[in-house]
């Protein structure tokens, strides 16, 4: 039976939030997104968080159905999310494989043990670790508050639904004007591209002119996001700007440095939330892979206890079928462990799950270790990338379910759903595109310019700058001891620091009203309006690939 709440209808029964329509309207919406965020992550290095697009378009499809509720909605656009995030971890890295060799031959076979694999892994990860992240550790993941909002406002109505749904139309407004008519600078200042930063350093001063990362900025809190943007003033004006005016290191060496240190720090903290908050309960979390008795006394989702078996089993094929070294196979497995706990962590804390990069971290792991090929090397990035993408993405999706009480079980299975179709799909998307386009087309400005691929292309040769690796990776593992939020610090560091300064308006306009309007605060009105503002965006960027995609690929 259904129980209504302040004119929100919440769902008492499992068999009212996991349902046959919503499976069904999930799927075919996971398959569309899936092409469509293929199509997009290739083509323009991008791919939008579908969560509040999946939200919405689940909310309209099942009311338009009738007799539904909040939770069948949110376990129905859990299921359609989860094919976008696999097609960004195999755009984001196996490109790359084509780009170094246009001849090589990757079988079919191969990229789907590779897909589904990651896609496996990540399920796996995200049933045993979203206790911890999201009811223990309570981290924000902004894009699952805001989809929460999003369906609470939507269904309530009043004057919280307006103001919802005027800022997401404003935001909406916005990013069609700046991305599809192109009469807003993606930049604000529009100049700064042509500053002399840019043009001697690489380093764009400059705000990104998106409401979304704003309103991550906004909702993450100034805490975080100053740190962040600490980061990003040590990477970008400490290291590259006045290490190389100092004479300490040319512009080259200075990137190097950059990238090392930024990646170091972010491993550094996968390992130190291995060993300050993952070990100590490991018992508790992975417990439910080795004993039935287990799993619902400790918070998980299902019985995982057939987990392990699958681990060993993708370690065989990954040998035997791909040619990945034994050695390589096992640490494509544990590096998961990790990277899954990391991209948790990230996308908790800033809003971005940077998923190529955790499979760069994993690559060089098993290049350490074994003498790996070119392509196998590539498959293993690829693997850890699609784990941490889903990984990423469902813990949005369980942060919403956590706010709206859905249970987290129908939530999982419906993203089992979603993200197998979307592993199919995906693979066979690819394989369309590389057939009609030529494996020449990746990596041409003309083509497929697929630039995060391009990034795992250039690290196949090693990390950089091996000492300001470790530097940071010991840094980051004391800072995580002592309840420093290293994680964002690296970000801050490794990423474009245009990306960081526009979070940091959102953090820096949260702490003015934190300060200045403290009722204002209370009441939750900041955070309705930056619901609204990450939504629109979010809601016409998808719009907008796929009116990108669709045509493109019936074109083929």
């Amino acid at each position: 039976m259904e129980k209504e709440t302040k004119g929100i209808k919440y769902a008492t029964s499992f068999r009212e939030q996991l349902t046959v329509r919503g499976m069904l309207i999930g799927s075919a919406g996971s398959m569309v997104l899936t092409c469509s965020s293929m199509y997009v992550a290739l083509k323009l290095g991008a791919l939008p968080f579908p969560i509040i697009f999946v939200a919405l378009a689940s909310m309209f499809f099942l009311k338009a159905l009738g007799k539904t509720n909040i939770n069948e909605i949110n376990v129905t656009h859990s299921a359609m999310s989860a094919g976008a995030m696999t097609a960004g971890g195999l755009a984001f890295t196996i490109p790359g494989i084509y780009m170094l060799d246009p001849g090589a031959d990757v079988s079919f076979l191969d990229l789907i043990l590779v897909v589904l694999g990651g896609v496996l892994l990540g399920l796996i990860f995200t049933a045993l670790i979203r206790k911890y992240f999201v009811e223990t550790k309570d981290l924000s993941y902004p894009m699952g508050q805001a989809a929460a909002e999003t369906l609470i406002v939507g269904d309530e109505g009043g004057k919280k639904a307006i103001t919802l749904f005027s800022s997401l139309g404003v935001a909406a407004v916005w990013t069609f004007l700046r991305d599809k008519m192109l009469l807003i600078p993606a930049l604000l200042p529009g100049n700064a591209v042509a500053s002399n930063l840019t043009t001697t350093y690489g380093i764009v001063p400059a705000i990104w002119a998106s409401p979304m990362l704003m309103s991550v900025g906004y909702i993450v809190g100034p805490i975080f996001i100053g740190v962040w943007f600490l980061g990003a003033i040590l990477g970008n004006f400490g290291i590259v700007f006045g290490g190389v005016n100092l004479g300490w290191w040319d512009l080259a060496a200075a990137n190097g440095i950059k990238s090392s240190l930024g990646i170091g720090l972010m491993v550094g903290t996968g390992v130190g939330i291995i060993v300050k908050g993952i070990l100590p309960k490991a018992k508790e979390i992975f417990g439910p892979m080795f004993s039935k008795s287990n799993y619902e006394n400790n918070g998980s989702i299902v019985n995982l206890r057939w987990a392990p078996i699958l681990m060993l089993l993708l370690v065989a094929l990954y040998t035997v079928v791909t040619g990945m070294p034994l050695f390589a196979s096992i640490i494509t497995i544990l590096g998961v462990w990790l990277a899954t706990a990391m991209s948790a962590q990230t996308v908790g804390q800033s809003g971005i799950n940077p998923m190529e990069v955790f499979g760069i971290i994993v690559l060089l792991a098993a290049k350490a270790v074994s003498d790996i090929g070119q392509t196998e090397a590539f498959f293993v990035a690829a693997v850890v990338a699609i784990a941490c993408g889903l990984v990423g993405d469902v813990m949005n999706d369980f942060k919403a379910g956590y706010i709206l009480k859905t249970s987290p079980k129908a939530q999982w299975l419906g993203v089992c759903v979603g993200g197998i179709i979307g592993a199919f799909t995906a693979v066979g998307i690819f394989y369309v595109i590389l057939i009609a386009y030529g494996p020449e087309s990746f990596g041409n400005a003309d083509g497929f310019i697929a630039p995060q691929a391009g990034m795992v292309a250039a690290m196949v040769g090693g990390i950089p700058n091996l000492t300001w690796f470790l530097i940071g990776l010991v840094a980051a593992i004391i800072l995580y001891v002592i309840n420093f939020p290293v994680m964002t610090l690296g970000l801050g560091v490794y990423l474009p620091f245009y990306l960081s300064a526009t979070a940091f308006v959102g953090g820096l306009v949260r702490f003015i009203v934190m300060k200045a309007f403290p009722k204002y605060e209370e009441r939750g009105t900041g955070s309705i309006i930056a619901s609204g503002l990450l939504g629109g965006e979010a809601v016409v960027g998808v719009i907008i690939a796929l009116t990108q995609a669709i045509p493109a690929l019936l074109s083929i």
